[in-house]
């Protein structure tokens, strides 16, 4: 059934320059998300433009989101926790702008690197060093600063002798590497990262793992959507466990991961 997002892009609510310095970096106050689909299957076009001009094209809402509010101070690291279809990966597209939610408010202060689908903005018909350009381009980066970025990607990534391929050529984790390392290079104020942590091989995880830490170290704030529990535990000082829309609990992590942890073990029995 397909689904018909509401408002899919927007332009982002920005706290304004002047207030860089305030404590917090994220602010959402009673955030609700609805999506919509259509109760019953239209096979063709005609059909379709029939019954919308006729009014009789019926329209269910899904409360993906319900009256969610925490705010992220500046440096502070927080993880999404909860399963498959709370809500996770849709909050973080709303604090990135993808999305503009139903209702309340979304402040956002600093400039935001999403980490939510690595490679989703790449030209597959251009090389990878044509796409270290392009992106950067697309995140405010003049040509002489990526000609002074370019060789840290290229390392990072490890793809030195595949710059030159298109990347129609390049394998899944090929490309999700090439999106890490141009993401994270671009020292953002706050890093929004959805489930991409396991990308590459062992060696390469751990050297993202490090780099992130890194980042935290510089002030970098962080909101992470994970189901590794002992990743969330070692990246994050916070964690905000979500369930059928809601925010269950919120606060230190080890205690959320604790009680999201014996509710999961609760459903097994």
């Amino acid at each position: 059934m397909e689904i018909k997002e509401q408002n899919q892009i927007i332009e982002k609510k920005q706290i304004d320059r002047q207030d860089s310095n305030d404590e917090y970096v994220i602010k959402l106050e009673d955030v609700c998300m609805d999506f919509y689909t259509r109760d019953e299957k239209v096979d063709n076009l005609k059909e379709f433009l029939v019954r919308f001009f006729r009014g009789k094209l019926e329209k269910k809402r899904f409360r993906i989101l319900e009256d969610v509010s925490f705010d992220v101070k500046k440096g502070e690291s927080i993880a999404l926790i909860g399963h498959n279809g709370a809500g996770k990966s849709t909050l973080l597209k709303i604090i990135a702008g993808i999305y503009k939610p139903t209702k309340g408010s979304v402040l956002v202060n600093g400039t935001v690197a999403p980490l939510l689908n690595l490679g989703a903005g790449f030209d597959y018909e251009a090389t990878g060093k044509e796409n270290v350009y392009l992106n950067g381009a697309i995140l405010g980066y003049s040509k002489k600063e990526l000609e002074k970025k370019y060789k840290e990607i290229v390392d990072f990534a490890e793809l030195h002798e595949y710059m030159h391929i298109p990347l129609k050529n390049y394998s899944s984790g090929m490309v999700a590497r090439l999106g890490f390392a141009i993401a994270i290079d671009v020292k953002p104020d706050i890093l929004l990262v959805d489930e991409i942590l396991s990308v590459g091989d062992e060696n390469f995880r751990r050297k993202c793992a490090s780099k992130i830490n890194e980042l935290k170290e510089q002030g970098v704030s962080f909101v992470i959507v994970s189901h590794n529990m002992a990743q969330v535990k070692n990246l994050c000082e916070k964690a905000i466990w979500i369930e059928n829309s809601k925010v269950m609990d919120y606060g230190e992590v080890n205690d959320i991961v604790k009680k999201y942890t014996e509710y999961c073990n609760s459903l097994k029995h």
